[in-house]
């Protein structure tokens, strides 16, 4: 649940950064904190147990300038939450914040202890910070470092890095755990959700699964998983500016309540003709596709499991196709069979749902005929490894409680 944002600008940054993670807040946290960096190399850390507003008031009394910086908001996996377990993390000139989980951590740290190293923390992310430090005493640069590095890690991380010394430039990487690039006039952003860069731009790249990016004020260099630079697709934000607002309602879940009979025009809006759903919506050959399916497989998890329960109900009722549904993490890690001309479906919010992530790329390599997925952000890791897309169209999810996901049914 945790959240980053990050900024290369000509600006002071930290209004920017503290107003991101106040707008990821609904993701549930313990902690946060900034480091923020000025043109002289100046290096500013605050981090504080408790509410963004704490983290807010801090900055402000610390009057912190600098138009580099990175911060996180923490969700405790490792150590318990307190702040010295809060991020960013630092390794000598190097500052670190981390999404996701490193399952090696443990042998890391044994390593880079007997390299000298002392850790301040209980967390895996510290372990990053270090690597960082260590790898980039034999690089180029700090993109080189944090390649090297990331070969070192295993589990799933969106992590994000700076060199006090080179404030001009972040590195990020990408495995597992969603990144988002966000492109302004003479600056640049990042973060974990789109959302919380909605106040300043509108312009994002989804990062791919491996990818290492390198962000300054005026470029975004991408590097895929093999070290290739590449172009990945700049688009145009789709959600309202205020997604992120309560407005009249006392809570989210309240406010989502109310919206759903606006959220099911908007996803059938222009989507039907003469009672039926037009197959193009799925994509440009998805006619030809659907034409062929004699069996669906549908996979998700939670709330987005049982939309695809109900599912089955109607495909077999309504289109008397065969059809099964299994939980992505069950079928990540089971032998089953592939039936003939078989559509693999998943179904997930986010796009991003690790288990049907990974059963999706499981599936391509078992002999599915084509794959298709029910989703609500646009240019999500399954939308984009997916032959065919329907986009729910929803609105951003903030409540979290279900609102969202049962409008799937």
């Amino acid at each position: 649940m945790c959240g980053i944002v990050g900024a290369v600008a000509q600006r002071d940054v930290a209004e920017i950064l503290v107003e991101g993670l106040r707008r990821l807040e609904y993701r549930g946290y313990d902690s946060a904190g900034v480091a923020i960096v000025d043109s002289e190399s100046n290096l500013s850390r605050i981090r504080r147990l408790g509410k963004v507003q704490e983290l807010a008031e801090a900055v402000e009394e610390a009057h912190v300038a600098g138009g580099t910086g990175i911060a996180h908001t923490r969700w405790a996996t490792h150590g318990e939450p307190s702040q010295v377990n809060a991020h960013p993390h630092q390794s000598g000139d190097i500052s670190v914040v981390h999404n996701g989980i490193i399952e090696n951590h443990e042998a890391l740290r044994a390593l880079l202890q007997e390299r000298g190293y002392v850790f301040e923390s209980q967390t895996d992310t510290e372990v990053i910070a270090h690597l960082v430090e260590w790898e980039l005493r034999s690089s180029e640069s700090l993109i080189e470092a944090l390649q090297k590095t990331a070969k070192q890690l295993e589990g799933a991380y969106g992590t994000v890095v700076f060199d006090r010394k080179d404030p001009t430039r972040i590195v990020v990487a990408r495995s597992g755990s969603p990144i988002v690039i966000g492109f302004g006039v003479g600056e640049n952003f990042l973060a974990s959700d789109q959302l919380a860069l909605l106040n300043v731009t509108r312009r994002f790249m989804y990062l791919e699964e491996g990818d290492v990016a390198e962000i300054t004020r005026r470029e975004v260099i991408v590097l895929d998983a093999d070290g290739n630079q590449v172009e990945r697709d700049i688009k145009e934000a789709e959600v309202s500016h205020d997604a992120g607002d309560k407005g009249e309602y006392r809570h989210y879940m309240l406010k989502e309540i109310y919206e759903q009979p606006m959220a099911i025009q908007r996803t059938l809006e222009g989507r039907v003709e003469n009672g039926k759903v037009i197959s193009s919506v799925f994509g440009e050959n998805a006619e030809a596709l659907l034409q062929q399916v004699k069996h669906v497989q549908i996979i998700a998890c939670g709330t987005s499991y049982h939309a695809g329960l109900v599912a089955r109900y109607w495909l077999e009722e309504w289109a008397g196709v065969s059809c099964n549904v299994e939980i992505a993490s069950e079928f990540r890690y089971r032998k089953s069979h592939v039936f003939e001309d078989s559509l693999l479906v998943t179904i997930s919010q986010s796009g991003e749902t690790a288990d049907t992530l990974a059963a999706l790329r499981l599936a391509k390599e078992m002999g599915y005929m084509a794959s298709l997925t029910i989703c609500n952000v646009p240019g999500s890791s399954l939308v984009r490894e997916s032959d065919m897309a329907y986009m729910m169209k929803a609105g951003a999810e903030i409540g979290v409680a279900r609102q969202k996901l049962l409008r799937c049914n």
